[in-house]
């Protein structure tokens, strides 16, 4: 091929030069062409990077450039309205007109296949209740016996979304947005901006590894500086991010290239670097402490509600910080719990894809255990991972979720396309990018109604929902109410598939046998995990336990 193209190149250089110097001069443009294309040939031959155009100059590049524009072809001529991914047509289209207050309503039945595993279905009522006699904004009080300003917000929240990561237009739209539609608006780890206040919206403040706008110069968490911004009349609750489904076990990152010197004012970093969040928290190395750096930041803010947000891992390590809130009769007023199909504008793959409990089984568990130990009702749980529309809301609540949060939805509402492009810093939308000429195209007065909208139309999908399956609240929900199909032949409830444990239950004693080596090793003076090898088939006096601390 290297012999074709430098014989075809020369010939094509002589030939091109001799008729623009015999016959016209416009050949001359034809020969700058044919020149600039041989000296990419050239180029690609010599150079040492790319094995394809090494061997096939110029054709080889064509290949780069089908790369960059397979994700477009697939989405807009081959994929299916359910076939996309990680957000289907259906449920983006769903996005969209609900923002843009189009006609949501869908043709001709469902394009799902009913009869396939894994399809979920809500119950329904012979006797429902009227729309017009429910409540069009239900409400979730966020505050316990310690918390001294409690929160009133909605069951649908922006979930936690930088600015860094997204552009100032975007998390203004979103805050604006908010505002609008008197629900709040999680920071994300990047920490307070004048984006997320300049309209006044309600703000949930995320702290994380980084401790980004509350941290010294040596990156430690800085008591000063959080008591100054956590008492922002805006910030309404505060929010320790001790890992995201997305990436559990892994730091947030903002491209070098995303850190601008605002970015980095804001965050009390160096500009222009890339910037990796610590895998894990410095304020606290234990379950126990922990619960001290909630009662901690609890006296900083003035009383306001704290929780934590987590993906959830080892159970042992989740049943031990439960042991320590017990133990020092101190609880969380809320915990977010995201799931592994939670979004990112950039991970590693094998985080994204093999890390983490979806949802569902984190949210059952968290649930499960904190009213088996009697202290449910001090803690509000926030669900959080790929929550898009009504029955999702519905869904998660039925498995013990006081409120949900979304992110991508969110940011389809303000223009997002799924280019998949947001670790990139080139978004064609402006959404996620720092770059000027992207952002400029995301008009905030426009998207803040978009955002409200989608909020306003969602939390409705769902209020409706609860009415046709005859319910008045959120909190009359249960795992009954929702069905999964196993095969053609079966279907089971919610409450088959994650039986639920009655209040009170564990703290009695009476522990499931799938929990009991989990329980037995939770400490809460340190991190850790148990495995248990492959003795299940063993008779339990004759398991073999070995405990595994982690080093802190």
């Amino acid at each position: 091929m290297r012999r074709i193209f430098i014989f075809v190149s020369l010939l094509s250089l002589i030939v091109t030069f001799f008729l623009a110097w015999y016959i016209s001069k416009n050949w001359y443009v034809i020969f700058a062409a044919t020149l600039v294309l041989s000296l990419m040939g050239y180029y690609d031959m010599v150079q040492t990077k790319h094995t394809i155009r090494r061997i096939y100059p110029v054709f080889g590049r064509m290949r780069y450039m089908m790369e960059e524009l397979r994700p477009k072809i697939y989405q807009y001529f081959i994929e299916s309205d359910i076939d996309g991914r990680p957000l289907n047509r259906i449920d983006r289209s769903t996005v969209y007109q609900r923002a843009k207050e189009d006609n949501d309503t869908m043709p001709f039945g469902t394009q799902l296949d009913v009869y396939a595993p894994g399809y979920e279905w809500i119950c329904h009522s012979i006797a429902p209740k009227g729309f017009n006699t429910l409540d069009h904004d239900p409400r979730v009080l966020f505050g316990n016996k310690d918390c001294k300003q409690p929160y009133n917000g909605s069951i649908l929240n922006i979930s936690a979304m930088s600015y860094g990561s997204l552009s100032s237009n975007a998390v203004e739209a979103m805050n604006a947005g908010a505002k609008i539609g008197n629900f709040a608006h999680n920071t994300g780890e990047g920490g307070l901006s004048e984006f997320h206040l300049k309209h006044g919206g309600d703000l949930i403040w995320q702290i994380g590894t980084g401790y980004f706008g509350c941290r010294d110069e040596n990156g430690n968490f800085s008591p000063e500086l959080f008591a100054e911004k956590a008492k922002i009349p805006a910030v309404k609750m505060i929010e320790i991010k001790i890992s995201q489904g997305a990436k559990p076990g892994h730091g947030g990152i903002l491209p070098a290239a995303k850190n601008t010197p605002e970015i980095a004012q804001i965050r009390h970093i160096a500009p222009g670097t890339t910037v990796e969040s610590p895998p894990y928290h410095t304020a606290f190395s234990s379950p126990r402490e922990l619960i001290g750096f909630i009662r901690q930041l609890r006296n900083l803010s003035g009383g306001k509600p704290i929780g934590f947000k987590l993906c959830i891992g080892h159970k042992t390590e989740f049943i031990a910080v439960c042991k320590a809130m017990i133990s020092q009769d101190t609880y969380p007023d809320f915990i977010t719990v995201d799931g592994g199909e939670g979004g990112t504008g950039a991970a590693p793959q094998e985080f994204s894809n093999y890390v983490g409990a979806p949802l569902l089984d984190g949210l059952a568990f968290v649930d499960d255990i904190l009213r088996g130990l009697n202290i449910r009702h001090h803690i509000k749980i926030i669900a959080s991972g790929k929550i898009t529309t009504g029955f999702h809301i519905a869904r998660a609540a039925a498995l013990g979720a006081d409120a949900c949060n979304c992110a991508r939805a969110m940011m389809l509402a303000v223009g997002c396309i799924q280019a998949l492009l947001c670790n990139t810093n080139r978004c064609p939308t402006g959404v996620a990018t720092q770059d000027p000429k992207y952002t400029k195209g995301l008009v905030v007065d426009d998207k803040k109604h978009r955002v409200a909208n989608f909020h306003k139309n969602t939390v409705r999908s769902f209020v409706e929902l609860m009415g046709a399956a005859g319910l008045e609240s959120m909190s009359d929900i249960t795992r009954s109410h929702v069905y999964r199909r196993i095969s053609l032949t079966s279907m089971h409830t919610f409450e088959e598939i994650f039986p639920s444990v009655k209040e009170g239950t564990l703290a009695e004693g009476n522990i499931p046998e799938k929990h009991k080596i989990d329980f037995e090793y939770a400490d809460e003076t340190h991190w850790g995990f148990v495995t248990v090898g492959s003795w299940s088939k063993k008779d339990p006096k004759e398991k073999k336990v070995e405990k595994i601390e982690t080093k802190e």
